[in-house]
């Protein structure tokens, strides 16, 4: 089939090279000329590991390409997928659609034959209802049925996540009572080579799908706030919260995912999504009071970070140089969207430290919005002559540091590990002042 993607950032551009991987014809379209011109070179814009040689193969093979022009791509495709961002609208909290609706009125424009519009973008629900009104009021005459598809991808892991998915999510539609069995043909096609993996497609209707997506992201970043609530219960107690995350996960009505401990949450979909739909639901009359809760949790959480720091250095701050490991709100990507190293970082600072920091992958990134800050070439320099290091992210390598080096390069032998990436007795053993999450049995 042939696929027209709007839009090539992380989720276009990851959907758009599997879907060409699947043995489709893609053209992914970004207005970004010199974002193209590096796609087109096999230059992948975004750090994602394994898909710089997905975008290379594809492309060579014919099946991969790069336009800032829609026009030909939307013409020419079977399925044409809006795969642009929706940020937080300044002021209120609501998903920016002003990307969705301008896309929706580019491809009515070019539309030719009968063609499926499917939204992958987060979109909050009652959108398709208004891509739809676009596209009919740009092009009466367009024979299209608007689809959503929400995508379930996790940054670092997203190429395993589209080819071997949980599942595929699809609203579609009814015409005159019955099921859009057109638009569901298209679809069952574009994702047919899942069925060798059983995937399981869950057709639903195009609002119920809309709200799958952000009721899934909510629940995940309350399953996250829980277990944090639960290690500040844990540091009360002297209790251990990796030892309660594995006692609770193993009940297959829990599971062990998204059970474990840190500084807060953050990235492109769970602080966007969980705003998006306190909005929505406060807007709709029927409030949604756990996820509010979850919200104002979460972002107190990462500003208390600095806190723990101070305390680890006995209250002081002021003049002491903090060496800080890892920056992306996750490992194994480039993105700092929402990171909670964007609130310690200015929270230590405003304390008096001084940060010199390192990432494997962010630092470009993390230098166009941290200020101040003195970015290392590596973990080690990052530590050098440094009164305490904070570890803020479990990239692996810093899970196997040598810390009899770290020790000799430290002014003052003090770790606040807000990842739990180190065993307390190990640390203590090696001299280390050691703090992490949850685990106050340890503390010391």
């Amino acid at each position: 089939m042939r696929v027209a993607m709007i839009g090539a950032g992380y989720v276009g551009l990851v959907s758009g090279a599997c879907f060409a991987d699947f043995g489709h014809v893609v053209c992914c379209v970004d207005k970004d000329q010199a974002k193209v011109d590096r796609l087109r070179a096999g230059e992948s814009p975004i750090y994602e590991p394994g898909l710089d040689d997905l975008i290379a193969r594809n492309a060579r093979e014919g099946r991969l390409s790069f336009d800032c022009d829609a026009a030909k791509a939307v013409a020419e495709a079977d399925a044409v997928f809006i795969a642009v961002g929706t940020p937080s609208r300044r002021g209120d909290g609501h998903a920016d659609l002003s990307y969705v609706y301008a896309a929706a009125e580019e491809i009515a424009r070019q539309m030719r034959g009968y063609t499926v519009v499917v939204t992958k973008s987060t979109v909050p629900v009652g959108a398709g209802d208004e891509i739809e009104a676009i596209i009919r009021r740009v092009n009466p005459q367009a024979e299209f049925a608007v689809v959503s598809n929400p995508e379930f991808l996790r940054e670092g892991a997203a190429i395993s996540d589209f080819k071997r998915p949980d599942r595929v999510v699809v609203g579609v539609n009814p015409i005159d009572g019955k099921e859009d069995e057109r638009a569901r043909k298209v679809m069952t096609e574009l994702y047919r080579p899942l069925n060798l993996n059983e995937t399981p497609i869950l057709f639903t209707g195009r609002r119920t799908s809309e709200l799958i997506k952000y009721a899934a992201n909510a629940f995940l970043a309350m399953k996250i706030t829980f277990i944090n609530e639960m290690a500040d219960l844990c540091e009360a107690l002297g209790a251990d919260v990796q030892q309660v995350s594995k006692g609770i996960g193993l009940d297959n009505r829990i599971g062990s995912k998204f059970l474990h401990a840190g500084p807060g949450y953050g990235g492109s979909c769970f602080p966007k999504d969980t705003i998006a739909l306190v909005r929505t639901a406060t807007d709709a009359g029927s409030p949604v009071r756990l996820i509010e809760t979850t919200v104002a949790i979460n972002d107190a959480r990462k500003k208390a970070m600095a806190t723990r720091v101070s305390e680890a250095l006995d209250g002081e701050l002021s003049g002491k140089t903090i060496g800080v490991l890892g920056l992306t709100f996750k490992p194994n990507t480039d993105d700092m969207r929402d990171a909670p190293s964007l609130d310690i970082i200015p929270a230590l600072q405003a304390l008096g430290a001084k940060i010199q920091a390192f990432d494997p992958e962010g630092m470009k990134e993390a230098g166009a919005l941290l200020k101040s800050v003195d970015f290392k070439d590596g973990p080690y320099d990052a530590v050098q002559d440094a009164d305490a290091v904070v570890i803020i992210t479990e990239w692996d390598q810093f899970r196997a540091l040598d810390l009899d080096r770290i020790k000799l390069l430290m002014r003052s032998p003090v770790v606040i590990d807000l990842r739990n990436i180190y065993r307390p007795d190990d640390m203590r053993i090696r001299g280390f002042r050691y703090s992490s999450i949850g685990r106050g049995a340890s503390k010391g």
